[in-house]
């Protein structure tokens, strides 16, 4: 099998367990892949948690999950140099902590403080942890999937935008129709049943994580023509400069996207078009991820939130006004 059939097989293990959020299966691909981190926006049970939890399962890796709550602190995540005592001589040996595997379950990441969310910058960004002047490496497969609630505000940290750049993209998850909340009480009925019995049937071979090295390997060869490259510039600077555009959209932004925008759509994109059996970009696979890419670097307006108008919304406006050259 080609390095695009073992990750066609890895969505399609995913999908059989995470019923009716093709997107969000398909996003968590694309950030494995593009070698990215993830902010999954959604309400509760709507199979955030579950859908890593199940690349996990299908994928040979280790999954720790962090529950994010007020009292925790910085070296719960890293870990820390603890005291060790043995034959009369004692020393400080580093202790690793949760954020040393290979996928990382931030769940709520909004109900921690500032010191303790800061605390995966360095993990997200250099890929490496330092605690007391010593820097440690991080695995080479390494995502980090962070979760929050749109709806709860109360006892809740909002991410400063610093952090919320370093996320690949922001993935908002919503409800299945009505075919897929069949199937997916269907499934539980299943499950439960399964469980109950005494002889379990034998879990699926796990894919070799070499597949993920040799995908983002033929991903890296992967064509972006120059009209395609500068439609992503232009998408970008259209945030920066909306007046340029659309007069009216100049009112709703107030910040545009940082370079690490247009860095992210090159990546995304050409895993997207790696994704659909392609060797080369196209617009479509550009307007496939934009919204992902750009809807948690954008800072709206006063007069965009008094008017409801939301980033995505904005970020359609921009798509519709800018033509690729």
């Amino acid at each position: 099998m080609t390095a695009r059939d073992d990750i066609l097989e890895l969505g399609k293990r995913i999908g059989q367990s995470i019923i009716g959020q093709e997107t969000m299966v398909e996003r968590l691909l694309l950030g494995l892949l593009a070698n990215g981190h993830l902010l999954v926006e959604g309400l509760p049970g709507l199979a955030k948690t579950r859908a890593i939890k199940s690349l996990a399962k299908n994928l040979d890796s280790e999954l720790s999950r962090v529950q994010f709550t007020p009292d925790l602190l910085p070296a719960d995540i890293t870990g820390s140099e603890i005291y060790f005592s043995e034959g009369g001589k004692g020393e400080f040996k580093f202790q690793q902590g949760p954020i040393f595997a290979n996928l990382i379950l931030a769940d709520e990441i909004n109900r921690a403080p500032a010191k303790v969310q800061s605390a995966l910058l360095e993990a997200m960004e250099e890929r490496q942890v330092t605690v007391g002047g010593k820097s440690y490496s991080l695995p080479a497969l390494f995502m980090v999937m962070a979760t929050q609630n749109p709806i709860e505000q109360e006892g809740t940290y909002p991410l400063p935008e610093a952090q919320l750049d370093r996320f690949l993209m922001h993935v908002q998850v919503g409800y299945p129709d009505e075919t897929a909340e069949a199937s997916i009480m269907r499934l539980n009925r299943d499950e439960e049943n399964e469980a109950r019995r005494d002889s379990k049937p034998a879990a699926p071979q796990k894919l070799n994580s070499q597949a993920v090295f040799d995908a983002r390997k033929e991903i890296g060869a992967i064509t972006v023509s120059d009209p395609v490259e500068k439609y992503m510039v232009a998408l970008v600077f259209a945030t920066r400069y909306p007046d340029r555009y659309d007069k009216d959209l100049a009112k709703l932004l107030q910040v545009g996207v940082s370079p690490r925008g247009v860095i992210g759509l090159d990546k995304v994109s050409r895993a997207h078009a790696w994704l659909k059996g392609r060797d080369y970009v196209t617009p479509d696979d550009v307007k496939a991820i934009v919204n992902d890419v750009f809807r948690h670097r954008l800072i709206l307006s006063y007069e965009a939130h008094a008017s409801n108008t939301s980033a995505d919304q904005v970020v359609d406006r921009i798509a519709e006004r800018v033509a690729v050259s």
